[in-house]
């Protein structure tokens, strides 16, 4: 599960953490340190002045996420960002011209192997393998172009640190931390990969991609218990599809395709940059738009229509294997845009935040059921209606089944019960402190930027959420539990631990106190 649905604010002195921060971080502040512009391309670009040291970060977000992955092409936002780091028209090749047509033979010789492959009905296995020669042929022709590694290279010869991608449900993010003077390089470097990618060592690439599949999901039994609970709790939705994809997609996806993706997604009007350090906005912002100025416009890609139904019934997901018991439930809930979003993180910070959290002291201190339980919201993605989840991992000697029934019993309790001030409160502080801890830092601030300037239009919006937050009440939380959680909304998913029958060979996943 992502770091952002997992991630537990820290303890300590959180009053006097929020009074510090507000002093040091307030809106005021930051407006007069942060500059946004709007490219003619439609790109946004946002500097934030921060002096302290000879270094940047920066953080581009790309809005599209695996949920945007085109029908049949599971997996093709993941494989992108994969391919983003094997450089440029400029970066990665000895001769792009020569390198150009021998990928486009590598092209055709795939489109006609795939083609090939395909047919159900009248497959020739000779032709097949001929195919399948002419295009590893075709592969290792463009290969004598390429120079290895060398965008991360020079990257990290320039002194890059930290360099880094990910693919969400939601959106694409690229980052790496550099010190100052190297502003104008990563410039060019970054501006490069986003508007002249290059689909070199794709094919090589997807096979990378599938064994990172195999280990997340295929070898892992929560990963698969993962994977099929939001396939059964999501019938209409994208995000019930693998984000890393599925099998049969990853192993058939074409460079072809993905020039495709890109075009639609990778247009300047889809894309925020933020850039965070120790520059100015007065000489950056031209030197910026000098770069990612040059980057073909395109139109914004269409809102998704797809609206998932209201669930009306309950269902659940069992998996009976010789390994670790695990409990996962699920409940949906609206998008982050919904006037309810703070109450369902009041909720998620009371019921598992720490050791004063419900869901600690019920199961894992005083019951001694589980070795952990925790709930999060916005999951697999926040932009489109997600779920808040609740998952438990049981000790020897109890069931999943059990978790389950003790986790409902706290929920009943936030239904018919008022939270209490001190709890309302711990939410409150934590929350605010966490959100102005997070812009400590270039590289959390540059991410912030991002983010509300990418969901909201308006970075500003990460201060004002301070005010929905403070305005959550007990009404509310017990208005929204209510609403959200109830049987017909529910999707469970449990592993249960199938003892090995007489005389067979034991299993090397025996069940352990803790999560594998």
């Amino acid at each position: 599960m992502q770091r952002r649905w997992m991630r537990m604010l820290a303890l300590g002195s959180v009053a006097a953490l929020v009074t510090v921060g507000v002093r040091a971080q307030d809106l005021a502040s930051f407006e007069k340190r942060t500059t946004v512009k709007v490219l003619p391309n439609g790109l946004t670009l946002i500097v934030c002045e921060r002096p302290e040291a000879p270094v940047f970060s920066f953080y581009t977000l790309v809005d599209a996420g695996s949920a945007d992955d085109p029908g049949g092409q599971s997996g093709l936002a993941h494989m992108f960002e994969h391919m983003a780091f094997k450089g440029t028209d400029e970066i990665g090749t000895t001769n792009y011209t020569a390198e150009k047509v021998a990928l486009a033979k590598v092209e055709t010789a795939y489109a006609a192997f795939d083609a090939e492959f395909r047919k159900r009905v009248g497959q020739d296995a000779g032709r097949l393998a001929s195919l399948k020669k002419t295009f590893d042929e075709a592969q290792a022709g463009a290969q004598k172009y390429v120079i290895p590694n060398a965008f991360p290279q020079l990257a990290e010869q320039n002194g890059a640190e930290g360099l880094n991608a990910s693919t969400e449900e939601d959106s694409t993010q690229y980052f790496w931390n550099m010190p100052s003077n190297r502003l104008e390089l990563w410039a060019y470097m970054e501006s490069g990969r986003i508007g002249h990618p290059v689909e070199r060592e794709f094919y090589k690439e997807r096979d990378v991609v599938q064994e990172e599949r195999r280990m997340r999901i295929d070898s892992s039994p929560t990963g698969r218990l993962v994977e099929q609970m939001l396939a059964t709790a999501y019938v209409a939705h994208p995000y019930g599809r693998s984000g890393v994809g599925w099998e049969s997609e990853i192993s058939q996806v074409s460079a072809t395709e993905a020039e495709a993706f890109h075009k639609k997604y990778y247009v300047p009007a889809n894309i925020v940059v933020a850039v965070v350090g120790d520059l100015k906005a007065s000489t950056a912002m031209p030197m910026l738009e000098k770069y990612f100025g040059k980057i073909p416009a395109g139109p914004k890609p269409e809102a998704m229509t797809t609206v998932e139904p209201v669930q009306t019934a309950e269902k659940s997901v069992v998996i009976h294997e010789q390994t670790q018991p695990f409990y996962l439930e699920g409940y949906h809930r609206p998008d982050y845009r919904d006037p309810d979003d703070a109450v369902y993180d009041a909720i998620t910070d009371i019921v598992s935040n720490d050791r004063t959290s419900r869901l600690y002291k019920s199961l894992v201190r005083d019951q001694k059921i589980a070795a952990v339980a925790q709930g999060f919201s916005g999951f697999p993605g926040q932009k489109f209606p997600g779920l808040f989840a609740f998952y438990a991992v049981p000790l020897p000697g109890h069931t999943p089944e059990e978790l389950g029934v003790s986790i409902h019993k706290e929920l009943e309790r936030l239904k018919t019960e008022d939270v209490s001030d001190a709890e309302l409160e711990r939410y409150k502080e934590r929350t605010k402190a966490d959100k102005l801890s997070g812009l400590a830092d270039n590289a959390g601030l540059a991410n912030s930027l991002a983010e509300y300037q990418t969901r909201y239009g308006d970075w500003r919006e990460m201060f004002r959420e301070i005010a929905k937050i403070d305005a959550v009440t007990k009404a509310d939380i017990k208005r929204v539990a209510n609403k959200t959680f109830v049987a017909s909304n529910r999707t469970t998913a449990e592993i249960v631990y199938d003892a090995p029958k007489a005389g067979a060979p034991k299993s090397a996943a025996a069940p352990a106190g803790g999560a594998q």
